[in-house]
């Protein structure tokens, strides 16, 4: 090999190496931006009508979402790890919260990101974030009745918990029929919000995320 090839072979490898080094320090700088806005997105939340008031909506996992399709499923699990671990500073529940927060997340924005870098296009983008919000929902269901509730009790008796969904609809027995009946669609309800905003959104927004601008 002459030496104009040597030097041709190296010049190609350097540039590739800090092309990697450099996708690599943009993904961390991005992940670490969107999980920021996440944690401030966290205080953002507000109750929603024929929901009781204690259930809050926010848009905390629109980030993460972004994230996932952004820089693949892992950057987006880490984004609803880091803003809970943030939040954990001011945790009314012990972290139980941020725990079941953290679990519902990864497992909405990792389905989505996977499927998307499945079927990078936008059928496999939209089928990933509609089975991970559905997979979300079914989740919460488990997460709040083994999780979250049995903490609240501490707060508040599980008679006063079950008459405030009552109050809205009389046919909750117990509290698998509160989950099933409003905690269940309003995840996925919550889900699919963030999706239908990151479609709006995510395509001026991802050649800054990616550099391609």
């Amino acid at each position: 090999m002459s030496e104009v090839t040597k030097e041709t072979v190296n010049t190609v490898s350097q540039t590739g190496r800090m092309s990697k080094s450099g996708l690599r320090i943009r993904r961390l700088t991005g992940t670490a931006m969107l999980s920021a806005i996440a944690y401030i997105l966290m205080f953002l939340e507000f109750p929603i009508p024929l929901i009781p008031s204690f259930i809050k909506m926010d848009f905390s996992e629109l980030p993460a979402l972004i994230a996932s399709f952004a820089y693949g499923p892992v950057s987006g699990v880490m984004v609803c790890l880091i803003k809970n671990l943030l939040h954990l500073a001011g945790s009314q529940s012990g972290g139980v919260g941020e725990l079941s927060n953290f679990i519902l997340g990864a497992v909405f924005v990792f389905i989505a990101g996977a499927f998307y870098r499945q079927k990078h296009n936008k059928k496999g983008a939209v089928m990933g974030s509609v089975i991970g919000a559905a997979a979300m929902g079914v989740i919460s269901v488990f997460t709040n009745y083994y999780i979250v509730y049995p903490i609240y009790t501490n707060f508040m008796p599980m008679e006063t918990i079950i008459a405030a969904y009552q109050a809205i609809y009389p046919g909750v027995k117990d509290l698998w029929g509160c989950l099933f009946v409003f905690n269940l669609p309003f995840t996925v309800f919550k889900g699919l919000c963030s999706v239908l905003i990151t479609f709006l959104i995510y395509k001026p927004l991802s050649p800054l995320l990616k550099g391609n601008n």
